[in-house]
């Protein structure tokens, strides 16, 4: 059930949410559910990770290793 609401926004916000929703292909009633469901629901605070990347966490081991040297030895040895 939709139910009319009356809002008191400054007039540059407004006017940037309405480019904003214009160019994102939506309405700015729909913009503003959409951002209000997001601070309601108690699930989003929880992002859902996908099975495919929860089974890749921690295959990469990242510890002590110098990017920057290792970067600028393989431009070194390409460029060479």
């Amino acid at each position: 059930m939709n139910t009319k609401l009356t809002l008191n926004i400054d007039q540059n916000i407004i006017e940037e949410a309405k480019s904003y929703a214009k160019n994102n292909s939506v309405s700015l009633s729909k913009l503003i559910e959409n951002y209000l469901l997001s601070i309601t629901t108690k699930d989003s605070k929880k992002t859902k990770i996908s099975p495919l990347v929860e089974s890749l966490t921690g295959v990469i081991s990242l510890e002590d290793t110098d990017y920057k040297k290792e970067y600028a030895d393989y431009l070194s040895k390409k460029y060479s």
